[in-house]
């Protein structure tokens, strides 16, 4: 096989991991802190892998390492609160993505319903309960059911696009004329969906 097709793709078994994650850093994405308590103290990390998964029953998803010490304090708690980062929050998220051994120094929280940490500022958060762990390479994939939610806040997310932090321009705020056929086609299962 060779290592490119006609249109300039790479093939699978050429694959550079740095290229790899170039070409996903096409992919903006929102950003989270995912947080636990193990033996009474706050644990988390920066993550970007979190996504909804089902509305019924009400599940989530995010893809720790598997080395990461962090999943292993949520695997071993059972719950874990995702926290959606506003864009003013660059500082925490640069602070949970480090190797701080303190990450919760000078961060202000509180406690979920189901004993997790909800850090003060975000712009919403997720209180989720372990519902089942698969395989997804070198990262786990984790499904969470979700117990309960926050309020709606109406400040900007903070966003990750080509390896650094970005936001939505002040201007476009406003919800697209299109909304409403978006949230048909996402809420929509039928034998067409491709979701």
């Amino acid at each position: 096989m060779s290592d490119a097709s006609g249109d300039g793709a790479v093939t699978e078994e050429s694959i550079d991991p740095r290229r790899f994650r170039t070409v996903l850093g096409q992919f903006c994405t929102g950003v989270t802190i995912i947080t636990t308590l193990a033996d009474g103290k706050p644990v988390g990390f920066a993550c970007q892998s979190f996504a909804a998964l089902s509305l019924e029953p009400p599940l989530v998803l995010f893809c720790p390492t598997k080395t990461s010490r962090s999943w292993a304090a949520i695997e071993s708690s059972g719950v874990f609160c995702v926290n959606v980062l506003a864009e003013e929050q660059q500082s925490t998220c640069a602070r949970f993505g480090s190797r701080e051994p303190d990450k919760f120094a000078g961060v202000d929280w509180t406690v979920s319903p189901l004993g997790s940490p909800i850090l003060t500022g975000s712009l919403a958060h997720v209180d989720c309960s372990v519902e089942s762990v698969h395989d997804g390479g070198d990262h786990w994939v984790v499904f969470g059911r979700v117990s309960s939610l926050s309020e709606i806040r109406e400040e900007r997310p903070l966003l990750f696009y080509r390896g650094q932090y970005s936001g939505i321009e002040p201007d476009k705020t406003v919800p697209a004329p299109w909304r409403d056929d978006l949230e048909a086609f996402l809420t929509t299962s039928s034998e067409n969906t491709w979701l």
